[in-house]
């Protein structure tokens, strides 16, 4: 093989840092995203690997795959998602295809003193269901409306966890939750800090309690479960959102 220019050689690199960037940042700040899961008709896990082959169809990288039981999620931009979720019926018939198309609910780094973003991002998703009561489902998206202005303690603790970001979506009963931190760190070591000096975190969980059940296959008293990765990813402890 030909030996490149050295100029055409800086600018391979830079390309293949700026397509490993575009796969490992999936998500990232100001870009829209979207979830599509696949559930099974039955109890047993579906199988992942015709998921996998369709998002690297459409440019999902496998890092954002999940599954949870009988549940498959795929989570990334939302073009590439929709265009993701037309074909998903087809190839998965028997199951149930749901888009979870916007979030409802979404925090950043722009309400934070500290703006600042880190390069590359870990996605965490979980989910849960919400109560089987129309006038709570009501309550808990109100709350979630007037957050920022009647609760700004929860912000300023997602600020002071590094959390990068935070989306939650709806579909029906069901939720699903975002959670983007530093890539590399532990959620485990920065949930904390959501509460430290913060009580008022403690009487939002508290309070959204009331509001949250879990899927069918959760254990009593079993809300909001992790989703885990295809692509490993350390396990993680729950918050309540």
């Amino acid at each position: 093989m030909k030996a490149l220019p050295r100029a055409s050689t800086r600018l391979l690199v830079t390309l293949l840092l700026v397509l490993f960037h575009g796969l490992s940042a999936q998500g990232q700040a100001g870009e829209k995203a979207s979830i599509v899961e696949i559930i099974g008709a039955g109890k047993a896990p579906l199988a992942a690997e015709n998921l996998v082959a369709l998002c690297r169809k459409y440019q999902v990288p496998a890092t954002g795959v999940y599954r949870w039981q009988n549940h498959l999620v795929a989570y990334g931009k939302s073009k590439n998602i929709q265009a993701l979720h037309k074909n998903l019926a087809a190839i998965y018939a028997g199951s149930t295809v749901k888009l979870y198309d916007a979030p409802f609910y979404q925090f950043d780094r722009q309400r934070c003193p500290d703006k600042t973003t880190a390069k590359q991002w870990d996605n965490i998703l979980l989910t849960c269901n919400l109560v089987d009561d129309k006038t709570k489902q009501q309550e808990y998206m109100q709350y979630h409306a007037t957050q920022f202005e009647q609760w700004p303690e929860v912000a300023t603790g997602f600020c002071n966890a590094s959390f990068q970001q935070l989306l939650v979506f709806r579909q029906g009963r069901q939720l699903m939750l975002v959670i983007s931190i530093p890539k590399g760190a532990s959620l485990d070591e920065l949930n904390p800090r959501t509460t430290l000096h913060n009580p008022r975190v403690d009487d939002w969980n508290a309070l959204m309690k009331q509001y949250q059940t879990g899927l069918p296959g959760t254990k009593p008293g079993e809300a909001w479960v992790f989703l885990k990765p295809i692509a490993p990813v350390k396990q993680l402890v729950p918050i309540k959102k």
